[in-house]
């Protein structure tokens, strides 16, 4: 825990203790905290607006939340380390939001499908219907981070889209990109293949949606907290200072191998800039980006731009 960066820790202890309270006042007192802190259909009686927020801190299962909070753990502290903290903690609340959005909508679709299915109903007409019906539909409640943890695995995909990943039962390692394009696919097959496994894939998928506008939002306005910690380039700067390891463990490059003075020169500043780089990278892997001073946050900005 202590090296799990502050936001990403602060959410997995909210998360488990949300969910221990859940278990105890159902048990002890008969409080249904899903019930109530659940995001139930905005057409139904129990709807509340803070429930977009409320509901991704609620868990149907243990199953659930560890999956969730693993998810949480491996791409969250990876992400924040990354973006720093604000940016990080406004990313996860906004997908959240995004995701109970769509779920909300594909909720109306999915109700208004199966009134159609008893009597012909213009989308006007079903507002009525399902505003009579409002206590019946109470049980369409969804809880659960996985919009957020979904938005944040493709943060991740976009950050370092090379990086090889091993996915049980997979036994190869896949890059970050290819595994974003099969988590959406299953999630839209699931959706469209098994509605009614009572698993929230649209959900899933409006937090990757949410998620992806959000940060080509960001890389087409960016300050210089985003640009200056471009994922792409954070990802190629890592792969240039692994291959500079294996040149040193491998064959070395001697003076008469240069053509002149000139390539000796360029090569040493090439070198001395890519260490600084590194150095910089190390401290926001330790410490995160706020850490940084004003010159070696214009270091990476320059860098980020060749």
């Amino acid at each position: 825990m202590p090296n799990i960066p502050t936001v990403t820790k602060n959410l997995l202890i909210i998360n488990v203790l949300a969910f221990l309270a859940m278990l105890v006042l159902k048990q002890v007192a008969g409080i249904d905290l899903n019930d109530i802190c659940g995001l139930h259909f905005f057409m139904a009686s129990n709807f509340q607006i803070y429930q977009l927020v409320t509901y991704m801190f609620m868990h149907g299962g243990w199953e659930h939340i560890i999956l969730n909070m693993f998810m949480l753990w491996m791409f969250g502290a990876v992400v924040e380390h990354v973006w720093g903290a604000k940016k990080f903690l406004f990313y996860y609340i906004f997908c959240g939001i995004g995701a109970g959005i769509m779920q909300e909508i594909a909720q109306f679709f999915w109700v208004y499908y199966v009134l159609n299915g008893q009597q012909a109903l213009a989308i006007s007409e079903s507002f009525a219907v399902m505003q009579h019906i409002s206590a019946e539909l109470d049980g369409l409640t969804t809880v659960g981070a996985s919009g957020a943890i979904y938005a944040l695995l493709l943060a991740f995909g976009m950050l370092f889209p090379e990086q090889k990943m091993f996915i049980i039962p997979i036994p190869i390692p896949i890059k970050a990109k290819w595994m974003i394009i099969g988590s959406i696919a299953v999630e839209l097959f699931s959706a469209l293949a098994t509605p009614g496994d009572n698993v929230a894939h649209l959900a899933h998928l409006g937090g990757m949606v949410f998620g992806f506008f959000l940060i080509r939002y960001w890389q087409k306005h960016p300050g210089n907290d985003y640009a200056a910690v471009h994922g792409a380039q954070f990802f190629n700067n890592l792969k240039t200072r692994w291959d500079q390891h294996a040149q040193k463990r491998g064959a070395s490059t001697s003076e008469s191998d240069r053509s002149d003075n000139a390539d000796w020169q360029y090569n040493a500043n090439k070198k001395a800039t890519q260490e600084e780089t590194d150095r910089i990278l190390d401290k926001i892997r330790k410490s995160g980006y706020d850490s940084l001073t004003k010159e070696e946050k214009q270091t990476l900005f320059d860098q980020s731009k060749k």
